[in-house]
C-alpha cells in the first residue's frame, strides 16, 4: 500500500509543479488552488509512504516520479524541448526510480 501511495503522491507532485506555473506566480486564482490542493496532499501521501519506505528511496522515488511527470507534460501539453539528449536524461531518470524500487 505504501508505494501505491508514494506513486499517486509523485503523480500529485506532477500536478502542483504544472499548477504551479499555471499559476502565474499566484496571480490566478484556480490554478492556484489546484496547487494548494495537491501540494499538500502530495506531502500527506509522502509523509504516509515514509512510515514504511526507507526516506532515501521514497523522497527519490517520490522526486523522480516528479520530475519526470512534469518533464513529460511539458513536451507532450506545454511545447517544451523533446530532443533525444532529453529524452535520454529522463529514461535515465526513469532507471534509477525503477532501480531503486528493485533494490528495496
Amino acid at each position: 500500500m505504501a508505494w501505491l501511495v508514494l506513486v499517486v503522491s509523485g503523480l500529485l507532485e506532477t500536478a502542483w509543479a504544472i499548477a504551479l506555473d499555471r499559476s502565474a506566480g499566484f496571480t490566478r486564482p484556480v490554478p492556484s488552488l489546484v496547487f494548494a490542493v495537491t501540494v499538500v496532499l502530495s506531502m500527506v501521501g509522502l509523509a504516509y509512504a515514509l512510515r514504511e519506505i526507507p526516506v532515501g528511496t521514497g523522497y527519490a522515488v517520490w522526486v523522480g516520479i516528479g520530475a519526470v511527470g512534469t518533464a513529460t507534460v511539458g513536451i507532450l501539453a506545454l511545447g517544451e524541448s523533446a530532443s533525444l539528449p532529453r529524452l535520454m536524461c529522463l529514461l535515465l531518470v526513469v532507471a534509477g526510480v525503477v532501480g531503486l524500487k528493485v533494490f528495496h
